[in-house]
């Protein structure tokens, strides 16, 4: 029974939604549930924006100052790890929520946050989501086709460290921007 109760609010969204006749039906659900969405979309773009940062500022350092063999392994390493369903979630639900809230946005451009809430959302699917697969995931699949030890593995490495570290920037900043946004429309 517990399990259940864990997926009460979702369930009932998502059942809701799925009963909705009409698009202001689906709307009225929606605004019901503004707030923890806006909340969600703050706190998961702020958490994808720590991972981005911690990354930035000592991870991929730490990985350039290994022998370029262990540092490929160890990236290598990560890059499969990072696959998990905790991860998935803390990256992916703040986009479906940035979804729903940009379709909200546009459909209610006249209430308070609007803007917010567009612009936090579009930071955070182009320059977080967006950047990551057209960025970083290319990088990445790179990375994992080279030997750890190997001649073409070294040549890779030299550029991976500064491509992979450039975008990376960018979604750390993108994330934070998004989040800034959703807490300032939780201001007005």
């Amino acid at each position: 029974m517990a399990n259940v109760q864990k997926f009460r609010l979702p369930l009932i969204l998502f059942v809701a939604i799925a009963s909705a006749n009409s698009p202001e039906t689906i709307m009225t659900i929606v605004q019901h549930f503004r707030l923890p969405l806006i909340l969600f979309a703050a706190i998961g773009s702020a958490l994808s924006a720590g991972i981005f940062f911690a990354f930035s500022t000592f991870v991929m350092q730490a990985l350039g100052q290994q022998p370029n063999a262990s540092g490929i392994a160890t990236m290598q390493a990560i890059n499969i790890t990072v696959i998990n369903p905790w991860f998935m979630v803390a990256f992916f639900g703040p986009g479906l929520a940035c979804l729903i809230l940009t379709v909200f946005a546009l459909r209610q451009w006249e209430q308070p946050g609007s803007i917010y809430w567009l612009v936090g959302s579009l930071l955070y699917l182009i320059g977080a989501i967006g950047v990551t697969v057209a960025g970083n995931v290319p990088l990445n699949d790179a990375l994992a086709i080279v030997g750890p030890g190997s001649a073409d593995g070294t040549t890779l490495w030299t550029r991976y460290l500064a491509d992979w570290t450039f975008w990376n920037h960018v979604r750390t900043a993108a994330a934070f921007l998004s989040a800034s946004m959703f807490t300032f429309s939780l201001c007005l």
